[in-house]
């Protein structure tokens, strides 16, 4: 699973785990891009959200505020990414794109209907 950008998802959970927005825009590159798919079943935005400040604190929103839930880092898309688990049911997965050490894209699948086959799975490696 180890890619170029697993140091930095390992940062990105981190961040989120702990709700630190000033370490979650560190990570973020200047024109950071956040895609969400609700599927119209889960409150999501619904155009793209631009910027590291507006991105992280959309991430920070969705990851980090959920009480009993747990973020763990594992690979989606097969390349490091997260899960959000809540009583072993999967509520968000995130696939991240990098590029000069930077997080340039996160695209957060909450949609429940396409996080079915991630319930039974088991996170690679907690955050």
């Amino acid at each position: 699973m180890p890619d170029d950008s697993d140091h930095l998802v390992r940062r990105l959970a981190g961040a989120c785990d702990s709700g630190d927005h000033a370490a979650l825009r560190a990570l973020l590159h200047a024109e950071a891009v956040c895609v969400c798919d609700g599927g119209g079943a889960v409150l999501a935005a619904l155009q793209p959200v631009r910027g590291p400040a507006d991105v992280a604190r959309l991430v920070i929103a969705l990851l980090s505020e959920r009480p009993g839930a747990r973020l763990t880092v594992e690979s989606v898309n097969g390349r490091t990414g997260l899960a959000l688990r809540r009583d072993g049911t999967a509520v968000a997965v995130v696939a991240v794109g990098a590029t000069a050490g930077r997080i340039t894209h996160l695209w957060i699948v909450l949609n429940p209907a396409k996080l079915l086959h991630w319930h039974h799975r088991n996170g690679d490696s907690s955050s």
